[in-house]
């Protein structure tokens, strides 16, 4: 099974990517950095299509598993993940080839945040896009960091990633 995880996070070496650490250490998974791509806001008018969102789009779709990981902002994903999420508008309309290889892939979200109080409905805009693109969506985890990762969240994090490993065998 080949797996991409994308981080969303403003910060590439914060808290998200301490999250991704630990869970890499269960998963052999490739990683996107979306600070480290530049991907326009969604334009009606698709006056965005020089940046690199279609590109990086064109290579994650060849993996079976796509974990997107963020950071809580506002009660909410970040807007380098919302940025990303509006974009797949494009290969619904512009590179519908692209959109149409979603089908059947899965989807795993994990959001980092600064305590253990998940935010209601938090991971539902994935759940519903997911079920729109004709992806299997595998599950959600809440984690959160302040300093090192409690056991309790690295814990959660293994179990997290024996549960996706176990899902995308079946």
């Amino acid at each position: 099974m080949k797996i991409i995880i994308i981080q969303g996070s403003s910060r590439s070496t914060g808290n998200t990517s301490v999250i991704i650490s630990a869970l890499r250490t269960h998963l052999q998974a490739d990683l996107l950095d979306l600070r480290t791509i530049n991907i326009s806001p969604y334009d009606y008018e698709n006056a965005n299509r020089g940046d690199d969102f279609l590109p990086a789009m064109r290579n994650i779709v060849t993996y079976d598993l796509i974990i997107l990981v963020t950071p809580v902002y506002w009660y909410s994903m970040s807007g380098l993940m919302k940025n990303f999420l509006d974009r797949l508008t494009d290969c619904l309309k512009i590179e519908k080839e692209t959109g149409r290889k979603l089908r059947g892939k899965a989807l795993a979200v994990i959001a980092c945040g600064s305590d253990n109080n998940q935010t209601p409905g938090f991971f539902e805009p994935f759940k519903l896009s997911a079920a729109y693109l004709g992806m299997d969506y595998l599950g959600s985890l809440h984690t959160w960091l302040v300093g090192e990762p409690e056991i309790e969240v690295l814990n959660s994090l293994s179990g997290f990633a024996e549960s996706l490993k176990k899902q995308k065998a079946e």
